[in-house]
Order: C-alpha cells, then sequence, then structure tokens
C-alpha cells in the first residue's frame, strides 16, 4: 500500500478542520451521541463504540471538556432528536467510485444536499452497493513517525501481537490495518502500551486507485468533496481517486 503518504492526506484533513472546528465538533457531537444509543450507555468502559468515538474526537483535538457535555447530553436526551445512519453510493469524474456516510435527523434533506453535491461535481449518485464493493472496510491506525521514538520491528510486533491484520510503513508514517470486529481491541491495547496515534478509525479503503491527471477532472472531484465536506449531516466520505491536490 504504498506510493502516496495516508498521514498526509490525515495532515491535510485536519487543517481544513482547524479552520472550522465548529463544524467539525458538530459532527464529532452527533458520532459520539449515536455510540451513546446504539453502544448501550455513556460508561466508555462497558460501551466500546463511544470508547472509539472519544479517542477519534480527541485526535481531532476535541476539547475533553466538549467530550463530556456531548456525552451527558447524549445520555439525557429524550429522542427528539435522535440520528439515523445514511449511506450513499455514486460516481465521480472518471468513473471514481465514492461513498457517502451520513448521521441525519431528515433522510430526505440530506438526500437531496448529497445529490446536488454530486451533481455540481459532474457525477452521479447510484444504488446501494453500486460502489462498496470496490473498498474494503478495516480499522486502520496511523502512527507518525515523529511521535513513535521505537522502530519499525518493535511497532509491527506489537500491533500483531495485539490483533492487527497487517502492517505498512510509509515515508512519514506506520499504517496498522484490523478487521472491523477487532479494531477496538487493537487500538485500546496499542494506547495502553503509550503508542502515539495520528489518526485511528474504522474505514472504507480502496481496493484499487483511479489515477486523476486531468485538471477538468480533478476540479469537479473537489468540488463534489468540499460540498459533502461542509455537510453537518455527511460523517465521512471514502473515494478511489489517487490526484494530486494543489
Amino acid at each position: 500500500m504504498s506510493g502516496h503518504s495516508k498521514f498526509a492526506n490525515i495532515k491535510h484533513k485536519k487543517e481544513k478542520n482547524d479552520a472550522a472546528k465548529g463544524k467539525i465538533f458538530t459532527k464529532l457531537g452527533r458520532e459520539l451521541a449515536v455510540a451513546v444509543r446504539e453502544g448501550g450507555g455513556s460508561d466508555p468502559d462497558n460501551n466500546s463504540r463511544l470508547r472509539d468515538a472519544i479517542a477519534k474526537a480527541k485526535s481531532n483535538n476535541m476539547p475533553n471538556d466538549t467530550i463530556d457535555k456531548a456525552i451527558k447530553k447524549a445520555a439525557g436526551e429524550d429522542g427528539e432528536h435522535r440520528y439515523e445512519r445514511a449511506t450513499y453510493e455514486g460516481y465521480g469524474p472518471s468513473g471514481t467510485a465514492i461513498i457517502v456516510e451520513a448521521l441525519t435527523d431528515n433522510k430526505n434533506r440530506t438526500a437531496s444536499n448529497v445529490r446536488h453535491a454530486f451533481t455540481k461535481g459532474g457525477g452521479n449518485v447510484g444504488t446501494q452497493g453500486c460502489v462498496s464493493y470496490l473498498f474494503d472496510q478495516k480499522g486502520q491506525i496511523i502512527v507518525d513517525k515523529e511521535q513513535y521514538d521505537g522502530d519499525a520491528d518493535t511497532l509491527m510486533m506489537e500491533a500483531l501481537d495485539a490483533g492487527a491484520e497487517d502492517f505498512n510503513e510509509e515515508d512519514d508514517s506506520f499504517e496498522i490495518l484490523t478487521s472491523p470486529e477487532d479494531f477496538s481491541d487493537v487500538r485500546l491495547n496499542l494506547e495502553e502500551s503509550g503508542i502515539p496515534m495520528a489518526d485511528a478509525e474504522v474505514t472504507m479503503i480502496p481496493q484499487t486507485e483511479v489515477q486523476l491527471t486531468d485538471a477538468g477532472d480533478i476540479k469537479n472531484l473537489t468540488t463534489i468533496l468540499d460540498l459533502l465536506e461542509e455537510d453537518d449531516d455527511v460523517q465521512d466520505v471514502y473515494h478511489n481517486a489517487e490526484y494530486e491536490d494543489d
């Protein structure tokens, strides 16, 4: 899985997020709320989904008191504003595959916004399952080489002993992959061992990538991704395009 830096992509996302912390914190707050409801309570020791959501929030620099408030609010909600999961799949320029995951209290609104984003970038929303077969769902943990004092072999053995499936070294980072079911345990084991994590979440990893070189295609894909990122209902966007983002 070489060829580009996953960590650079994460840093790029965080730079964007830093310019709009309120928006990303709103999205993370929804994830925390859903984790409380779906995972069975507000105690992270007994709720692995909430534990993982907290870890994701912290990796995005969400303050502890903001996290605590979101959890307490979710625990005390009467169900008036419950969010539902919604997934959309479609195609961008040159047949690139795009998956959109959302948490929404109004599926009609969200579907309309997602469709608008695809249309503005010359893409189109497809049927459920039209592109998801091109991705593998995996737990992914990224370790920044600048933050890790050990060597690659030591980290690889620790990750595999913790239950990881695969280990890859990039120019500036290490990537640890797990099954979705084992992700929480692996992340927790590495966290307890003091391994610094730049990012840790269950994600969709493309099996192959589509190289975009045409400036128009890149502009159109960027339009789709930017509009989706601006939507509060959209939590995550996955695609299989590889391109130089200036």
